[in-house]
């Protein structure tokens, strides 16, 4: 067998930690791309039908409640919020030799870490790809063509790509990590940003400018952490934050116009109400850009926000009397 022969050979057996709306959209295209597939969940009843109802390649997933046997697979995804990730890692056996996807997008609240920092500070000696793009979970499930991008090494991210890869969902590799994993967290806070001017009744045209301006943030910083150009401007960067930044679909944009409405902080980030990465990820985002001493202004205003310092109708004038300047 040759070199790219071998570096294009899937994995069969995929393992995935976590049984939510990705968690069960992942399983649906790597059984739908013909591989073995173990889902791990806490709740199973849930898993099994959340965004899944009526698919029959639901039932080629072996459900289970024991973690060590989604371990068991050649590779393992996970698909579990990114604050948790750190925790996640610690719980596993050190001696995990199967790669691992990581199928989060977010920023380590405390820490400004990306989720690929955090993966290799806990498990330093561990294979990570990370996973990302633009994919609405239930478009997913309906077999509607999603393309995303996976990073990791490139003879992994090979084999990864023609381990999930079909017809209808197609990975593009890479080897930046840094890239994907930036843009995947980053444009939920940009795309509260944008929920936030719908909902104050701003128009089209200034979300808009305010989604322009959102990625000339994006891309500073991704310059500075080492963040390669093609990759913002692709799937992982621009695709996601368009598509997380204009549709109502996505939960990071419907909290924001929400919030523009008038709704309580309290009542949206209630206990049941649904998980919105971008509230944790804006003031990590924050952080991290403090610490490389760049500028990130809707990002801070965003964070603002979600903190009760300012509301939203008062911080338009913070925004809209920034000095001129050449774009």
């Amino acid at each position: 067998m040759s070199e790219n022969e071998e570096i294009a050979k899937p994995y069969h057996h995929v393992g995935i930690l976590g049984g939510g709306a990705w968690g069960t959209a992942l399983a649906i295209v790597a059984a739908q791309s013909g591989r073995q597939v173990t889902l791990w969940a806490r709740d199973l009843a849930s898993s099994k039908v959340r965004n899944a109802r009526g698919s029959p390649l639901l039932q080629a997933v072996e459900f289970t409640a024991t973690r060590e046997k989604a371990l068991q697979a050649e590779t393992i995804l996970l698909a579990l919020p990114a604050q948790h990730l750190r925790s996640l890692l610690f719980k596993l056996p050190p001696e995990l030799a199967s790669p691992v996807v990581l199928c989060m997008k977010g920023i380590e609240r405390g820490t400004g870490k990306l989720v690929t920092e955090v993966a290799a500070e806990a498990r330093e000696n561990w294979k990570f790809a990370i996973l990302s793009g633009p994919s609405f979970a239930r478009n997913v499930v309906q077999g509607m063509p999603t393309a995303v991008t996976i990073a990791a090494r490139a003879s992994l991210a090979r084999r990864l790509q023609a381990t999930l890869g079909n017809s209808a969902f197609r990975p593009y590799a890479s080897e930046d990590m840094v890239g994907v994993a930036l843009g995947g967290a980053a444009k939920n806070v940009y795309a509260i940003a944008c929920g936030i001017v719908i909902g104050l009744g701003l128009g089209e045209n200034a979300r808009a400018a305010l989604l322009a301006r959102s990625f000339a943030e994006l891309r500073r910083l991704g310059r500075r952490l080492g963040a390669r150009d093609e990759t913002v401007m692709g799937l992982s960067g621009l695709g996601d934050l368009v598509l997380t930044a204009t549709s109502i679909t996505s939960r990071n944009y419907a909290f924001g116009v929400s919030l523009g409405k008038g709704g309580e902080l309290r009542d949206l980030l209630a206990p049941d109400a649904p998980l919105v990465e971008g509230v944790a990820t804006a003031p990590a985002l924050v952080l991290r850009a403090q610490m490389l001493l760049i500028e990130l202004p809707i990002a801070e205003v965003v964070s603002e926000i979600l903190s009760g310092a300012i509301a939203p109708r008062d911080a338009v004038p913070r925004l809209m009397t920034r000095p001129f300047k050449m774009e």
